[in-house]
């Protein structure tokens, strides 16, 4: 586990950002958010007040990554390009996350370096990291102003053969999951949303189209719940598309491998980040190394599955 506590021993009265700051040679910010973050414990218990005087013996948790050597498919000084599998995490969501993205980019490029956008958990694909903090406010105000250009390959349920365009608002569903395991939802109340999709190709004994998916907006599941709107969603999705039974289940972590197949119609979210165009410095286009076009592979016959029936 990536996550470690060590002891220290605090001989006079101090305050506890300070401490941390002279620690572990960090700034007032990262030393504040270290604290606040609750990796700052005295007898056991997180501490979380900033402001605190600290003595005697304390412990602190830091993030050592353990990498499974996950090699950057591209790199420079400034950033690096990892190709993400599907089901791994791009951070641990808590301090028990066994593994994550985090974890490789860490191990090459060491404390500073960090993931620079999110990426579904079942989705696979190219990664974007940081190596510093300068590249990390770079690269993260650059998706938050849309200039990183993000294409997407899926497999969907049905057949698609024209171009179209979704501009649908969504919106975040706040209002609990007692009808409903859907995190987003189309709204005329939701934001701003808009993705293109080009159908590729269409595999007849599958029932299954390869789109590319050409996302102008960041909302959260965005291409997921577009193609869902349109009563093509991605093969494998494990919420939109099935039933609340069958998401129920996968969200309880209950789900047998077998009824995944059957109920969702693949073993994982069929979605891949398949491009990134960028500007640092000079102009880049990284596209994914991965086959993800051969994984059709993992879809099941379209009479064996209840994926998108309802």
């Amino acid at each position: 586990m990536p996550f470690v506590k060590e002891k220290f021993h605090i001989e006079e009265e101090t305050i506890a950002f300070l401490y941390v700051m002279r620690t572990l040679n960090y700034t007032q910010g990262q030393a504040q958010r270290h604290i606040a973050k609750g990796r700052l414990l005295i007898d056991g218990e997180s501490m979380t007040y900033t402001g605190a005087t600290i003595q005697g013996d304390v412990e602190m948790v830091f993030f050592r990554p353990k990498g499974r050597g996950v090699r950057p498919t591209f790199q420079n000084s400034d950033f690096m390009v990892f190709e993400k599998p599907s089901g791994v995490l791009v951070h641990p969501n808590t301090m028990a996350t066994p593994y994550s993205m985090l974890d490789e980019v860490r191990t090459v490029a060491g404390d500073n370096a960090n993931g620079t956008h999110r990426i579904d958990m079942e989705t696979s694909g190219l990664l974007l990291a940081s190596k510093h903090k300068k590249a990390e406010n770079i690269l993260k105000s650059s998706f938050e102003n849309r200039t990183i250009k993000k294409s997407y390959l899926a497999w969907v349920d049905g057949k698609l053969t024209e171009p179209f365009t979704s501009t649908e608002c969504i919106k975040v569903n706040k209002e609990g999951y007692e009808e409903t395991k859907h995190k987003v939802f189309i709204s005329d109340e939701g934001k701003t949303a808009h993705t293109d999709f080009i159908p590729l190709e269409y595999h007849e004994n599958l029932d299954a189209s390869l789109v590319a998916c050409y996302p102008h907006t960041g909302r959260l599941h965005q291409i997921r719940i577009h193609l869902f709107h349109v009563k093509h969603p991605i093969l494998g999705d494990p919420i939109y598309g099935a039933s609340y039974a069958a998401s129920d289940d996968y969200l309880d972590m209950t789900q047998s491998e077998d009824d995944r197949l059957i109920q969702h119609g693949a073993p994982r979210l069929m979605l891949h980040a398949q491009s990134l165009e960028f500007t640092y410095g000079s102009r880049f286009y990284i596209e994914s190394k991965e086959d993800f076009v051969a994984l059709k592979s993992l879809i099941v016959s379209p009479e064996k599955r209840v994926f998108n029936k309802g």
